[in-house]
């Protein structure tokens, strides 16, 4: 990764964890923040017991099945994003849009997969301009994976720092995968699987 490449991931990054969010149902917190044609979403770490009980809650659900494919996620975070898109959708449905980059942070890079999707599935004229990137993002998409589901997420990437422990659960032995690109920072060893998760030390990694 170049380090212009870094600096402009840091940038968005420090976006993510200064995000004005608002707060829908349960506990789903995104913001949405429009500049000139290109829109960007984000969506929130995780911010309370409630967002904890939807991480936990990793048993696979059917996802969607309305194009002939049917595919698997994590539950728990299939229900937080069900919760926001209705909100989403208006700011989506926009003509006017050229551009629209999904940002989100843990429990929130795993929206920012779900959103994702949801942008190629419902802008099929954007899905060249479509973004998304999800610091030290969970596993989200289970079971069996074909080249035209991953496809989906061929403009997707996952930043690891190294030896997060939050990017490798759930379990591989489970049957979750993480989808795009997986982009790995940091070095091995340097801090403990909980500190590589913290939001301080990704960004200083990002800021090397």
């Amino acid at each position: 990764m170049t380090e212009q490449a870094r600096h402009s991931l840091a940038r968005l990054f420090k976006r993510c964890l200064t995000a004005d969010y608002v707060q829908v149902g349960r506990s789903a917190n995104y913001a949405a923040v429009r500049q000139d044609d290109v829109l960007y979403l984000y969506f929130q770490d995780s911010n309370g017991a409630q967002d904890w009980r939807s991480n936990l809650d990793f048993p696979a659900r059917p996802y969607r099945e309305m194009d002939g494919i049917r595919w698997y996620a994590h539950r728990g975070f299939v229900r937080v994003w069900q919760e926001i898109e209705p909100y989403i959708a208006p700011y989506v449905a926009d003509p006017t849009l050229h551009c629209v980059v999904t940002v989100g942070y843990s429990h929130g890079g795993a929206l920012a997969v779900l959103c994702h999707e949801y942008l190629w599935f419902h802008r099929p004229d954007l899905r060249r301009s479509i973004e998304g990137y999800a610091f030290g993002c969970p596993r989200v998409l289970w079971g069996a994976r074909s080249g035209e589901l991953l496809a989906r997420w061929e403009r997707f990437f996952v930043v690891r720092n190294i030896d997060d422990v939050v990017t490798h659960l759930p379990p591989r032995a489970l049957g979750y995968f993480h989808v795009g690109h997986l982009l790995e920072i940091g070095e091995k060893g340097k801090y403990s699987p909980i500190d590589a998760h913290r939001a301080e030390n990704i960004l200083a990694e990002l800021e090397r």
